[in-house]
């Protein structure tokens, strides 16, 4: 049952932090917001929202603060710049992190808290913009038992699918290992169609055999009806992903651990960057692909 007495802050309103945050005020919960520019936080305040100026001035109002940034260089300013949220933080507090940054990182901002009394959840989430505007995403969670049943309330306001997977950075290790399925994925997915397509085949016959197939996947059911009607505008970007890629090969190096076929899907979403398709969404992988094989997966297409 949501706890409304709880006050709860979001920093960081881009894709996925304005549907958090509209999911949060809609479950009735007080909701204080900052984001780096204004546009999104004057939209949001329109809908019941409270400006808190800056992120500290979110952690002065808030029992629990939830962020949704971009990369680990936006997580470290916004936490441990000064005047950040570890300087601002209280004895009691939780702060849930759902950006995808590297397990170190986490961590980090977990013991820095945990000295100020604060409590620190690493909370990743998988769904994309569709599961945080519908409230049904994945949440995999890494830190104390405790802090995580004080957070299920806020949780459950944006996710429907949540786990507690273990201490600090468990759960950013597990979105990084689903980011890296997600890359293979979708690059596999688009050099088959590609393949498929310039053999002959009907895309949309593909989907609907693959789909029930051993070769199935959500990237491929995803994937295919974004493709062939060329709607490659929105969702999750190509360079979302590819900065994804960036920290699970980092982390690779340091664990010493191979990462053969991550390392080609890596190569995949530069080329769809270098190609300036960085900002559309992750299936414009595909347009290199097809340029360099003479072919377009379209609706209808056959190929050769």
């Amino acid at each position: 049952m949501t706890d409304v007495q709880l006050r709860v802050g979001v920093i960081g309103l881009g894709k996925m932090g304005q549907p958090i945050t509209r999911n949060l005020l809609k479950n009735g919960f007080a909701v204080v917001v900052h984001n780096r520019s204004s546009a999104s936080t004057e939209k949001l305040v329109g809908e019941g929202a409270t400006d808190g100026g800056s992120p500290n001035g979110v952690a002065g109002q808030a029992d629990v603060i939830v962020t949704s940034l971009p990369d680990p260089a936006a997580v470290r300013t916004v936490y441990l710049d000064q005047d950040g949220l570890v300087d601002s933080a209280s004895s009691g507090q939780l702060y849930i992190d759902t950006s995808t940054v590297d397990p170190g990182l986490s961590r980090e901002l977990a013991a820095k808290l945990g000295a100020k009394g604060a409590a620190f959840l690493d909370a990743p989430v998988s769904g994309g913009v569709a599961g945080a505007e519908a409230g049904s995403l994945t949440i995999m969670v890494g830190g104390d038992p405790d802090a995580f049943e004080k957070a299920t309330p806020v949780l459950e306001a944006i996710g429907q699918k949540l786990h507690l997977v273990g201490p600090s950075g468990s759960g950013t290790v597990i979105k990084l290992a689903n980011q890296l399925l997600v890359g293979i994925n979708m690059a596999a997915v688009a050099e088959a169609l590609v393949l498929g397509v310039k053999a002959g085949a009907d895309p949309a016959k593909m989907l609907e055999v693959l789909s029930t197939s051993f070769g199935g996947s959500k990237m491929l059911d995803r994937g295919v009806p974004l493709i062939i009607d060329r709607n490659f505008a929105g969702g999750t970007p190509v360079d979302l992903i590819r900065k994804d890629l960036g920290l699970i090969a980092d982390l690779a190096e340091q664990l010493g651990v191979p990462l053969a076929t991550g390392n080609q899907a890596r190569t995949v979403f530069d080329r769809a960057h270098d190609t300036d398709h960085g900002t559309e969404d992750m299936t414009a992988v595909v347009l290199p692909m097809e340029q360099d094989a003479g072919v377009e997966v379209v609706r209808g297409a056959t190929g050769r």
